[in-house]
């Protein structure tokens, strides 16, 4: 049976409530939802919205780094955005983060989201070669 085991990375921005970065569950990696927090401070950038999609791609990489994997790896991703006016924006910065492999991916609109961010993105994520049971 595998076990469950919490990921918590000190690369990433604390989480705004009572989850943790991830979950790790044999040799998947499912990532909370990662805002465009800089890792820091905990600050949102008044930022465009490709500015936000590279900054919650890379506070999700730092938390599968701390899980020994990467987006590399991903499976599938979810975008939530305020904006889906700006969906060709956060399409081209999500491309640039892809080179290579793509993910399965939904883009989901809501009304709002934590700390007034325009988008937050989530995953999950294969850990290549490991294996807990």
């Amino acid at each position: 049976m595998s076990t469950i085991t919490p990921v918590v990375s000190d690369a990433a921005p604390e989480a705004v409530g009572p989850y943790v970065h991830a979950v790790r569950h044999g040799d998947v990696l499912y990532c909370s939802g990662s805002l465009p927090l800089d890792p820091a401070s905990g600050v949102l950038d008044d930022a465009d919205l490709a500015a936000e999609t590279r900054r919650s791609l890379a506070n999700l990489q730092a938390v599968c780094a701390s899980a020994g994997t990467s987006l590399e790896h991903a499976l599938r991703m979810t975008i939530y955005t305020t904006r889906l006016d700006g969906f060709a924006e956060i399409n081209d910065a999500y491309a640039a983060g892809f080179p290579g492999h793509v993910p399965a991916r939904t883009t989901v609109g809501v009304a709002a989201l934590p700390k007034g961010a325009r988008v937050e993105i989530d995953a999950i994520v294969a850990i290549p070669g490991s294996s807990d049971e």
